[in-house]
């Protein structure tokens, strides 16, 4: 695999319209319950031609929770699991990317924070390629991948289920699709302003 060249520190926004991050978790120990959130935002630079420069810092509202059913939305949001009266936001700043590996891999490492709670959690990450479309705009992309365990943030959540086991599995798989656009200018607009919401925004 070729690689990838960026030419001093640029700056990438999202393409909210070709970028997806979802999840999925078990259910009742033997399928699966997969959702994504809509809202999300965030600043992403790549350094000195070098992808492990990449700096990432990203916001999820977790308000914009879609699984499918509007009734188990309300209730992730509620006060027994994400409380996103208290804690509307998530936030990922990653701290570190690995080199390259051989399946073409990056090892990321960074900071989430959910229910006010930050820990450090490790993800893979790949970079795709850097193309220019039909008009002119510099495009890339990069996924993530990882698995985290809910409770380490406080969200315990169980409902046992009476053969034994609980409806909701505790491992949460991570899938995140990026497209970015290269900014022509290496200002970025704030996005972290809650307009004096008094609230815990992460």
């Amino acid at each position: 695999m070729r690689n990838l060249t960026f030419h001093k520190t640029e700056q990438w926004a999202i393409d909210h319209k070709h970028s997806r991050i979802g999840f999925k978790i078990r259910h009742l120990m033997i399928a699966q319950i997969r959702g994504v959130f809509k809202i999300f935002d965030g600043t992403i630079s790549i350094t000195n031609e070098n992808i492990t420069t990449t700096s990432i810092d990203m916001w999820i509202d977790i308000a914009s929770i879609d699984t499918g059913n509007k009734e188990r939305d309300e209730q992730l949001r509620g006060p027994e699991f994400f409380n996103t009266a208290f804690h509307p936001r998530m936030r990922f700043v990653a701290s570190s990317v690995g080199k390259q590996d051989e399946e073409g891999n990056h090892r990321l490492e960074g900071k989430l924070t959910i229910n006010g709670i930050s820990k450090t959690v490790v993800l893979k990450m790949r970079f795709g390629a850097v193309m220019t479309d039909d008009a002119g705009m510099v495009r890339s992309g990069f996924q993530v991948d990882g698995i985290i365990n809910r409770s380490d943030w406080g969200l315990i959540f169980k409902s046992p289920l009476l053969t034994g086991g609980i409806m909701a599995g505790e491992e949460v798989t991570i899938s995140c699709e990026m497209e970015l656009t290269k900014m022509k200018s290496g200002l970025i607009e704030s996005s972290w302003s809650h307009n004096g919401d008094s609230r815990n925004v992460f």
